[in-house]
């Protein structure tokens, strides 16, 4: 279904604005990276912790491990946000490629 007037306008608007900043996408990757190798970090230390509070307490122990989990939570939220950034990215520049040279030709 071909697109109206007022929709290939606003399209077009959004593609000059984002022509205009093109360090846009790069932005949410960089902050994601950030959380995903920090969360990492935070859950292998986490794991290294559980296991020396053992011999400690066992109340201990699993307050530690429950922290070692969420921190897993955030790094799998992580990768899928980067994932699905630059996958979206690959399609929408393609997309954006294609538009181009159906109004080019």
């Amino acid at each position: 279904m071909p697109l109206s007037e007022d929709e290939q306008r606003i399209l077009r608007q959004i593609e000059q604005e984002l022509e205009q900043d093109p360090s846009f996408s790069e932005r949410g990757v960089a902050l994601s990276r950030r959380r995903l190798v920090i969360s990492i970090l935070g859950a292998s230390v986490g794991i290294v912790a559980t296991v020396l509070s053992l011999a400690v307490s066992f109340l201990l122990a699993f307050v530690i491990f429950v922290g070692v989990v969420v921190l897993g939570v955030i790094a799998a939220n992580e990768i899928a946000v980067i994932g699905r950034e630059q996958l979206s990215g690959a399609s929408m520049s393609s997309w954006a490629a294609a538009a181009r040279a159906r109004r080019q030709g």
